[in-house]
Protein backbone atom coordinates (compact mmCIF):
# COMPACT_ATOMS: atom_id res chain seq x y z
CA UNK A 1 0.00 0.00 0.00
CA UNK A 2 1.17 3.59 -0.84
CA UNK A 3 1.82 6.24 2.08
CA UNK A 4 -0.92 8.40 0.40
CA UNK A 5 -3.26 5.24 -0.26
CA UNK A 6 -2.61 4.61 3.52
CA UNK A 7 -3.87 8.60 4.43
CA UNK A 8 -6.71 7.50 2.43
CA UNK A 9 -6.32 9.11 -0.96
CA UNK A 10 -7.65 7.94 -4.06
CA UNK A 11 -4.97 10.29 -5.98
CA UNK A 12 -1.21 10.71 -4.92
CA UNK A 13 -2.00 14.50 -5.99
CA UNK A 14 -1.45 17.45 -3.65
CA UNK A 15 -2.61 20.59 -3.68
CA UNK A 16 0.49 23.00 -2.68
CA UNK A 17 -0.56 25.48 -0.21
CA UNK A 18 -1.10 28.80 -1.54
CA UNK A 19 -0.95 31.74 1.77
CA UNK A 20 -3.10 34.81 0.56
CA UNK A 21 -4.79 33.54 -2.68
CA UNK A 22 -7.33 30.89 -1.23
CA UNK A 23 -8.33 29.49 2.34
CA UNK A 24 -10.43 25.69 3.19
CA UNK A 25 -12.83 26.23 0.35
CA UNK A 26 -10.07 25.09 -2.11
CA UNK A 27 -8.57 22.56 0.38
CA UNK A 28 -11.86 20.88 0.68
CA UNK A 29 -12.68 20.64 -2.92
CA UNK A 30 -9.70 19.30 -3.67
CA UNK A 31 -9.96 16.32 -0.89
CA UNK A 32 -13.51 15.71 -2.04
CA UNK A 33 -11.92 14.87 -5.40
CA UNK A 34 -9.92 12.37 -3.96
CA UNK A 35 -6.46 14.00 -3.57
CA UNK A 36 -4.66 16.25 -0.82
CA UNK A 37 -6.01 19.32 0.31
CA UNK A 38 -3.81 22.13 2.11
CA UNK A 39 -4.50 24.81 3.95
CA UNK A 40 -2.16 27.23 4.24
CA UNK A 41 -1.63 28.74 7.86
CA UNK A 42 1.73 30.98 7.79
CA UNK A 43 -0.31 34.00 7.19
CA UNK A 44 -3.16 33.13 10.19
CA UNK A 45 -3.75 34.25 13.32
CA UNK A 46 -4.42 31.14 15.97
CA UNK A 47 -8.10 32.23 16.11
CA UNK A 48 -8.42 32.13 12.22
CA UNK A 49 -6.36 29.12 11.74
CA UNK A 50 -9.24 27.70 13.91
CA UNK A 51 -11.70 29.21 11.99
CA UNK A 52 -10.45 27.69 9.18
CA UNK A 53 -9.90 24.01 10.43
CA UNK A 54 -13.61 23.99 11.62
CA UNK A 55 -14.82 24.91 8.22
CA UNK A 56 -13.10 21.76 7.11
CA UNK A 57 -14.04 19.57 9.62
CA UNK A 58 -17.66 20.54 9.47
CA UNK A 59 -17.90 19.10 5.78
CA UNK A 60 -16.33 15.55 6.72
CA UNK A 61 -14.00 16.02 3.28
CA UNK A 62 -11.54 14.05 4.04
CA UNK A 63 -7.44 14.37 5.34
CA UNK A 64 -5.62 17.45 4.43
CA UNK A 65 -2.36 18.85 4.63
CA UNK A 66 -1.95 22.22 7.11
CA UNK A 67 1.33 24.54 5.95
CA UNK A 68 3.24 26.67 8.31
CA UNK A 69 6.74 28.32 7.74
CA UNK A 70 9.58 27.89 10.25
CA UNK A 71 11.34 30.88 9.21
CA UNK A 72 13.20 32.59 12.21
CA UNK A 73 12.26 36.13 13.09
CA UNK A 74 14.48 38.90 11.99
CA UNK A 75 16.48 41.51 14.54
CA UNK A 76 14.96 45.03 13.38
CA UNK A 77 17.34 46.68 10.60
CA UNK A 78 17.25 50.08 10.72
CA UNK A 79 19.45 51.33 7.94
CA UNK A 80 18.17 48.72 5.86
CA UNK A 81 14.81 49.91 6.37
CA UNK A 82 16.11 53.16 4.85
CA UNK A 83 17.37 52.24 2.19
CA UNK A 84 14.29 50.21 1.45
CA UNK A 85 12.07 53.25 2.31
CA UNK A 86 13.97 55.64 -0.27
CA UNK A 87 13.48 53.19 -3.05
CA UNK A 88 9.64 53.24 -2.27
CA UNK A 89 9.61 56.78 -1.66
CA UNK A 90 9.07 57.48 -5.53
CA UNK A 91 6.34 54.42 -5.61
CA UNK A 92 4.58 56.00 -2.33
CA UNK A 93 4.55 59.32 -4.07
CA UNK A 94 2.68 58.49 -7.25
CA UNK A 95 -0.02 56.94 -5.55
CA UNK A 96 -0.47 59.80 -2.93
CA UNK A 97 1.12 58.20 0.37
CA UNK A 98 3.13 59.33 3.17
CA UNK A 99 6.50 57.31 2.87
CA UNK A 100 7.20 58.54 6.13
CA UNK A 101 4.06 56.60 7.80
CA UNK A 102 5.39 53.45 6.07
CA UNK A 103 4.33 50.62 8.29
CA UNK A 104 6.04 47.75 10.28
CA UNK A 105 5.40 44.40 10.73
CA UNK A 106 5.45 40.83 8.63
CA UNK A 107 2.55 39.57 8.59
CA UNK A 108 3.64 35.86 8.21
CA UNK A 109 3.92 34.04 11.44
CA UNK A 110 6.52 31.16 12.06
CA UNK A 111 5.35 27.99 13.57
CA UNK A 112 4.54 28.21 17.40
CA UNK A 113 3.35 26.42 20.41
CA UNK A 114 0.41 28.48 19.90
CA UNK A 115 -0.05 27.60 16.56
CA UNK A 116 0.49 23.86 17.43
CA UNK A 117 -2.15 24.21 19.92
CA UNK A 118 -4.68 24.64 17.41
CA UNK A 119 -3.66 22.36 15.27
CA UNK A 120 -3.75 19.58 18.30
CA UNK A 121 -7.18 20.14 18.73
CA UNK A 122 -7.75 19.13 15.50
CA UNK A 123 -5.32 16.34 14.67
CA UNK A 124 -4.72 17.12 10.93
CA UNK A 125 -3.24 13.65 9.25
CA UNK A 126 -0.73 16.01 7.55
CA UNK A 127 0.76 18.63 8.14
CA UNK A 128 3.56 20.51 5.73
CA UNK A 129 6.90 22.90 6.43
CA UNK A 130 8.31 25.34 4.60
CA UNK A 131 11.86 26.30 5.13
CA UNK A 132 13.15 23.71 6.85
CA UNK A 133 10.89 22.03 9.83
CA UNK A 134 10.45 23.56 13.68
CA UNK A 135 12.01 23.05 16.48
CA UNK A 136 12.44 19.73 17.90
CA UNK A 137 9.92 20.00 21.07
CA UNK A 138 7.10 21.30 18.35
CA UNK A 139 7.80 18.55 15.95
CA UNK A 140 7.70 15.73 18.28
CA UNK A 141 4.05 17.70 19.65
CA UNK A 142 2.74 17.41 15.92
CA UNK A 143 3.95 13.75 15.60
CA UNK A 144 2.74 12.44 18.80
CA UNK A 145 -0.75 12.17 17.19
CA UNK A 146 -0.07 10.80 14.45
CA UNK A 147 0.49 13.53 11.77
CA UNK A 148 2.57 12.73 8.68
CA UNK A 149 5.39 15.64 8.28
CA UNK A 150 6.18 16.87 4.90
CA UNK A 151 8.54 19.65 4.10
CA UNK A 152 10.15 21.54 0.87
CA UNK A 153 13.49 20.43 -0.29
CA UNK A 154 15.27 22.51 -3.18
CA UNK A 155 18.45 20.54 -2.99
CA UNK A 156 19.92 17.30 -2.39
CA UNK A 157 21.58 18.48 0.78
CA UNK A 158 17.93 19.65 2.08
CA UNK A 159 16.67 16.60 1.29
CA UNK A 160 18.98 14.30 3.57
CA UNK A 161 18.73 17.07 6.41
CA UNK A 162 15.06 16.69 6.64
CA UNK A 163 15.16 12.62 6.34
CA UNK A 164 17.73 12.83 8.97
CA UNK A 165 15.60 15.23 11.26
CA UNK A 166 12.04 13.47 11.00
CA UNK A 167 10.28 14.48 8.00
CA UNK A 168 8.18 11.80 6.78
CA UNK A 169 7.97 12.76 3.28
CA UNK A 170 10.25 15.54 1.04
CA UNK A 171 8.70 17.34 -1.21
CA UNK A 172 11.64 18.31 -4.24
CA UNK A 173 10.38 21.80 -5.17
CA UNK A 174 11.74 22.34 -8.75
CA UNK A 175 12.93 26.12 -10.10
CA UNK A 176 9.75 25.83 -11.83
CA UNK A 177 7.88 26.53 -9.10
CA UNK A 178 5.37 29.50 -8.02
CA UNK A 179 5.56 31.33 -4.61
CA UNK A 180 8.12 30.79 -2.17
CA UNK A 181 11.54 29.06 -2.52
CA UNK A 182 11.44 26.61 0.44
CA UNK A 183 15.60 26.58 0.30
CA UNK A 184 16.70 27.01 4.42
CA UNK A 185 20.18 25.95 4.15
CA UNK A 186 21.94 28.11 1.44
CA UNK A 187 20.84 31.66 0.13
CA UNK A 188 22.85 30.98 -3.10
CA UNK A 189 20.04 30.41 -6.30
CA UNK A 190 22.84 29.00 -8.27
CA UNK A 191 21.96 26.28 -6.32
CA UNK A 192 18.67 25.71 -7.37
CA UNK A 193 17.21 23.51 -9.59
CA UNK A 194 14.31 22.61 -12.01
CA UNK A 195 12.34 19.44 -11.41
CA UNK A 196 13.15 17.14 -13.78
CA UNK A 197 16.74 17.39 -12.85
CA UNK A 198 16.02 17.43 -8.55
CA UNK A 199 13.66 14.80 -8.64
CA UNK A 200 16.03 11.85 -9.73
CA UNK A 201 18.83 13.17 -7.46
CA UNK A 202 16.19 13.48 -4.49
CA UNK A 203 14.99 9.94 -5.17
CA UNK A 204 18.52 8.68 -5.36
CA UNK A 205 19.49 10.13 -1.88
CA UNK A 206 16.38 9.80 0.47
CA UNK A 207 14.60 6.48 1.72
CA UNK A 208 11.18 8.76 2.60
CA UNK A 209 8.49 9.01 -0.08
CA UNK A 210 9.36 11.89 -2.33
CA UNK A 211 6.59 14.41 -3.62
CA UNK A 212 7.33 16.03 -7.10
CA UNK A 213 6.79 19.89 -7.17
CA UNK A 214 7.03 22.60 -10.01
CA UNK A 215 5.51 23.10 -13.56
CA UNK A 216 3.33 20.04 -12.91
CA UNK A 217 0.10 21.16 -14.40
CA UNK A 218 -1.40 18.57 -16.29
CA UNK A 219 -1.87 14.68 -16.60
CA UNK A 220 2.00 13.83 -18.95
CA UNK A 221 3.25 16.14 -15.74
CA UNK A 222 2.12 13.63 -13.52
CA UNK A 223 3.01 10.86 -15.67
CA UNK A 224 6.22 12.16 -16.26
CA UNK A 225 6.99 12.99 -12.57
CA UNK A 226 6.04 9.26 -11.56
CA UNK A 227 8.26 7.62 -13.74
CA UNK A 228 11.20 9.43 -12.42
CA UNK A 229 10.39 8.69 -9.27
CA UNK A 230 8.34 10.50 -7.57
CA UNK A 231 5.43 8.84 -4.87
CA UNK A 232 3.15 11.76 -5.34
CA UNK A 233 2.81 15.56 -7.05
CA UNK A 234 2.09 18.82 -5.95
CA UNK A 235 0.79 21.25 -7.99
CA UNK A 236 -0.39 24.86 -6.87
CA UNK A 237 -1.23 27.20 -9.94
CA UNK A 238 -3.37 25.06 -11.94
CA UNK A 239 -5.89 25.73 -8.93
CA UNK A 240 -5.81 29.24 -8.84
CA UNK A 241 -7.69 30.53 -11.30
CA UNK A 242 -10.66 27.66 -9.75
CA UNK A 243 -13.85 29.21 -8.31
CA UNK A 244 -12.99 27.95 -5.03
CA UNK A 245 -9.20 29.95 -4.96
CA UNK A 246 -9.23 33.04 -3.57
CA UNK A 247 -7.35 35.01 -5.89
CA UNK A 248 -8.08 38.39 -7.18
CA UNK A 249 -9.31 39.27 -10.72
CA UNK A 250 -6.31 41.06 -11.44
CA UNK A 251 -4.22 37.79 -10.23
CA UNK A 252 -6.96 35.53 -12.53
CA UNK A 253 -7.07 37.53 -15.36
CA UNK A 254 -3.18 37.85 -15.32
CA UNK A 255 -2.80 33.95 -15.23
CA UNK A 256 -4.70 33.32 -18.29
CA UNK A 257 -3.08 35.99 -20.33
CA UNK A 258 0.40 35.83 -22.53
CA UNK A 259 1.74 37.95 -19.18
CA UNK A 260 1.72 34.28 -16.64
CA UNK A 261 4.94 33.64 -19.76
CA UNK A 262 7.04 35.97 -18.00
CA UNK A 263 7.98 34.67 -14.68
CA UNK A 264 10.99 35.70 -12.10
CA UNK A 265 12.00 35.12 -8.76
CA UNK A 266 11.87 38.12 -6.47
CA UNK A 267 12.24 39.56 -3.14
CA UNK A 268 10.47 42.70 -3.33
CA UNK A 269 7.02 41.04 -1.98
CA UNK A 270 8.37 39.55 1.42
CA UNK A 271 12.46 39.61 1.35
CA UNK A 272 12.53 36.16 0.39
CA UNK A 273 12.81 34.70 -3.07
CA UNK A 274 9.35 33.62 -4.98
CA UNK A 275 8.12 33.41 -8.34
CA UNK A 276 5.64 35.57 -9.35
CA UNK A 277 4.65 37.07 -12.83
CA UNK A 278 6.49 39.53 -13.72
CA UNK A 279 5.12 43.69 -12.53
CA UNK A 280 5.55 46.99 -13.41
CA UNK A 281 7.61 46.87 -9.81
CA UNK A 282 9.30 44.16 -10.36
CA UNK A 283 10.73 45.73 -13.93
CA UNK A 284 11.62 49.06 -12.37
CA UNK A 285 12.90 47.98 -9.17
CA UNK A 286 14.97 45.01 -9.97
CA UNK A 287 13.14 41.16 -8.85
CA UNK A 288 15.95 40.81 -6.46
CA UNK A 289 16.81 43.87 -4.33
CA UNK A 290 19.23 44.34 -1.50
CA UNK A 291 17.62 47.27 -0.06
CA UNK A 292 14.21 44.40 1.00
CA UNK A 293 14.18 44.17 4.33
CA UNK A 294 14.63 40.59 5.74
CA UNK A 295 11.93 37.92 5.15
CA UNK A 296 9.10 38.66 6.03
CA UNK A 297 9.18 42.78 7.04
CA UNK A 298 9.35 43.54 3.09
CA UNK A 299 6.04 43.04 2.63
CA UNK A 300 4.43 45.67 5.42
CA UNK A 301 5.69 48.42 2.87
CA UNK A 302 4.69 47.13 -0.10
CA UNK A 303 0.62 46.42 1.33
CA UNK A 304 -0.11 50.00 0.60
CA UNK A 305 0.81 50.46 -2.63
CA UNK A 306 -0.40 47.27 -3.39
CA UNK A 307 -3.35 48.51 -2.36
CA UNK A 308 -3.81 51.52 -3.91
CA UNK A 309 -2.65 50.25 -7.33
CA UNK A 310 -5.36 47.68 -6.98
CA UNK A 311 -8.17 50.33 -5.98
CA UNK A 312 -6.87 51.77 -9.31
CA UNK A 313 -7.46 48.46 -11.40
CA UNK A 314 -3.42 48.12 -12.05
CA UNK A 315 -1.34 45.11 -10.51
CA UNK A 316 1.78 47.15 -10.72
CA UNK A 317 2.33 46.73 -7.08
CA UNK A 318 0.65 43.10 -6.66
CA UNK A 319 2.61 39.20 -5.79
CA UNK A 320 0.66 37.63 -9.07
CA UNK A 321 2.72 34.59 -7.54
CA UNK A 322 2.51 31.98 -10.03
CA UNK A 323 5.00 29.03 -11.46
CA UNK A 324 6.43 28.68 -15.02
CA UNK A 325 3.65 26.49 -16.44
CA UNK A 326 0.44 28.47 -15.99
CA UNK A 327 -0.91 27.15 -19.35
CA UNK A 328 -3.65 25.32 -17.80
CA UNK A 329 -5.19 27.91 -15.79
CA UNK A 330 -9.01 27.72 -16.39
CA UNK A 331 -12.10 28.92 -14.51
CA UNK A 332 -13.07 25.44 -13.41
CA UNK A 333 -13.74 23.03 -10.36
CA UNK A 334 -11.04 22.31 -8.16
CA UNK A 335 -12.59 18.57 -8.87
CA UNK A 336 -12.14 19.03 -12.34
CA UNK A 337 -8.50 19.82 -12.40
CA UNK A 338 -7.71 16.76 -9.75
CA UNK A 339 -9.67 14.78 -12.40
CA UNK A 340 -7.43 15.84 -15.78
CA UNK A 341 -4.07 15.22 -13.22
CA UNK A 342 -5.26 12.17 -12.35
CA UNK A 343 -5.34 10.83 -16.00
CA UNK A 344 -1.30 10.84 -15.49
CA UNK A 345 -1.66 8.30 -12.60
CA UNK A 346 -0.94 4.84 -14.18
CA UNK A 347 -3.99 2.45 -13.11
Amino acid sequence: MSWTTALGLRWPILQAPMAGAQDSALAIAVSRAGGLGALPGAMLSPEALATELEAVRATGAGPINVNAFCHEEPAPDPERQARWQALLAPWYAEFGLDVEALPAGGGRRPFDHAACDVLAAYRPKVVSFHFGLPAPDLLARVKAWGATVLSSATTVEEARWLEARGADAVIAQGLEAGGHRGHFLSDDLSCQMGTLALLPQVRQAVRVPVIAAGGIADARGVAAALALGADAVQVGTAFLCCPESRASALHREALMSEAARHTALTNLYSGRPARGIVTRLMRELGPLSEAAPAFPLAGAAIAPLRAAAEARGLGDASPLWAGQNASRCRAVPAEEIVRELARGVAR
